[in-house]
């Protein structure tokens, strides 16, 4: 490999050839700020704030350089703290906040803004250039993401990651010089826009600029009315990340914490949802068992990601048919709640309020679905909180969440498998959907540990021989990836049987509800493994890591939903979809 040989702060360097100044700095432990940067995802040296100074054979080169984008020559001798370097970011920060609304003390972003944080670090002046008031109205029609133009400072990286890794494209700059802003084809709402609600543009941006459409409030009216019965359960993911938002290590595994945090909240009740994921396995193995052994449409694809199929429905309808008619594990435990478990504990449904805690924003679209209703009357969830939303109220309860003792779940709700605990990770639904159904196919199969499917690859496939059949499946994350599989069906240079989506990269544990890292570990760290295999390591210890062996899963079907696939099963735990176009309105 071709290398370059440089200095940075007078300190040798020696990088591979085509290495950015920014890369090199980083091989060399130095920080240079950026804005508009993320690794992998948007890289245009648009914001200015990572310039520096350079010389090439002890001649200054001509102005500053934008560390970003500017590649690394031999010889060259880099400066990334001269005068002139910290004059420079200053202005432009100065500059930045001039059109930057600056009520910091009500952003939710308050302490881990990037703008914040630098302007912070350079003694910024916030009114050393005239400021204009707020020009735009705040977008928040939509169920699941604010949008508040005031805060934008046009770094672009919400827009590269709809465009670049989603190829969703739902946002991009409009008008030119001042008028200059982000937003939706004809300047539209986010909810009159194809629009899937992913999330990643709100995790992507480094200011207070996209946040999700919180909920908190009603919560808390709800765990304070003596009428409604609150329920918690908590997404897979959730235990692998919740504590990021109390300064504990990524990675972290806070199950019993978060847990003993949520009773805390008020007379709540915590279930896991871990067991409507061992659940939607059990109903989803069946399905691909039946459509299999049945002449079903095939592939068939996973269906508890919601912003996957919203993504189906606006822009690939004519797959509709392939997605797996089950809901998704927040879904279903809704439904299990107000039928069998109102039932049980002789509580009025409607009397009963439902709160999801998931790692994700297009869950809060889902909640409003009209197929989500097992009754007429009222809605299977009535709030889905992000993990951020959940911080929040622990932190505004006072309760220290790092020294709580470990806790349970509630009964009966309160065991799962390692199956359900993998659904977080990208390739963790498909793999625990391949334990049951080759136990279903074939009751000697003991292969439980399908690592294949796991791993950051982009996009898997293995086959697979069970039972004398050949079981070819795919896993993608990210839109773009999807995208790929289905153009790839679509020309027939793919054959298989399942495919597991995941509309985040990395899967759940990624998802546009997480804990919000600044640029330094977005930038440097594999959070992304860090997380999964925390989810990973759980269900290695599990007692029971296939879902078809939980004993919560017997009862529930002995009690209640008979058999997978019965009559009872499809009325509360399968739904339908809907063909949305790809069309403003």
């Amino acid at each position: 490999m071709e290398t370059v040989s440089l200095k940075i702060n007078n300190i040798p360097v020696e990088v591979p050839k085509g290495y950015t100044i920014l890369q090199a700095a980083k091989q060399a432990n130095i920080e240079i700020p950026t804005l508009c940067y993320l690794k992998d995802i948007n890289c245009i040296g648009a914001c200015r704030v990572c310039m520096v100074e350079a010389k090439l054979n002890g001649r200054p080169m001509r102005g500053l350089l934008a560390a970003c984008v500017y590649p690394v020559e031999e010889g060259m001798e880099v400066f990334t703290n001269t005068p002139a370097v910290r004059k420079s970011r200053k202005t432009t920060l100065e500059l930045l906040l001039a059109n930057h609304n600056k009520k910091c003390l009500s952003c939710e972003k308050s302490t881990n803004c990037e703008l914040q944080r630098l302007a912070r670090e350079y003694g910024c002046d916030e009114e050393h250039f005239r400021s204009e008031e707020p020009r735009y109205s705040v977008d928040d029609i939509s169920p699941y993401i604010v949008r508040d133009n005031n805060k934008c400072i046009q770094c672009m990286r919400c827009v590269a990651v709809c465009k670049n890794v989603q190829t969703v494209s739902t946002i991009g700059p409009i008008q030119r010089g001042f008028n200059a802003h982000v937003g939706s084809a004809f300047d539209k709402s986010l909810a009159d826009s194809p629009c899937v609600g992913c999330g990643q543009c709100v995790v992507s941006c480094p200011v207070g600029a996209l946040k999700e459409k919180s909920q908190v409030d009603k919560v808390w009216d709800a765990i304070a009315d003596p009428d409604k019965k609150v329920i918690f359960f908590t997404a897979p993911s959730i235990k692998a990340t919740l504590g990021e938002s109390f300064g504990m290590p990524i990675g972290t595994n806070v199950e019993g914490k978060m847990a003993a945090a949520i009773r805390r909240l008020g007379d709540v009740a915590v279930f896991n949802m871990d067991f409507t994921a061992d659940l939607t396995i059990i109903e989803e193995a069946n399905e691909l068992v039946q459509r299999v052994s049945n002449g079903g449409t095939l592939p068939m694809f996973t269906s508890c990601c919601p912003g996957w199929v919203k993504f189906v429905e606006h822009y690939y309808p004519e797959f509709i048919p392939n997605l797996s008619t089950c809901k998704s594990p927040q879904a279903m435990f809704g439904a299990v709640l107000k039928s069998y478990y109102a039932k049980k504990n002789n509580i009025d449904p409607e009397k009963i309020f439902v709160v999801s805690v998931i790692p994700c924003t297009a869950k809060k679209f889902e909640v409003t679905r009209p197929q989500l209703r097992s009754e007429e009357a009222y809605d299977d969830v009535d709030v889905a909180l992000t993990t951020r939303e959940l911080a929040r109220m622990i932190q505004r309860a006072g309760i220290k969440f790092a020294d709580l003792e470990d806790e349970d779940f509630d009964l009966p709700f309160n065991k799962a498998t390692g199956g359900g605990a993998i659904f977080g990770a990208t390739g963790g639904v498909l793999e625990a959907a391949l334990r049951t159904a080759a136990h279903t196919l074939d009751g000697e199969f003991k292969k439980v540990d399908f690592e294949e499917v796991r791993g950051p690859e982009p996009i898997r496939t293995v086959t697979y021989e069970v039972a004398g059949l050949k079981i070819t499946v795919a896993v993608a994350s990210g839109l773009g990836n999807a995208r790929k599989i289905l153009e790839m069906i679509k020309k027939g240079e793919l054959d298989c049987q399942m495919v597991e989506i995941m509309a985040c990269p990395g899967g759940c544990i990624n998802g546009g509800g997480q804990p919000i890292q600044p640029d330094s570990v977005l930038n440097s760290v594999d959070y992304k493994a860090l997380r999964s295999k925390a989810l990973y390591d759980y269900d290695k210890n599990a007692e029971f890591r296939s879902s078809h062996e939980s004993p919560v899963i017997k009862m529930i079907y002995d009690e209640f939903l008979e058999e997978a696939g019965s009559h009872v099963s499809h009325k509360y735990l399968h739904t339908s979809y809907t063909e949305r176009g790809h069309f403003y309105k």
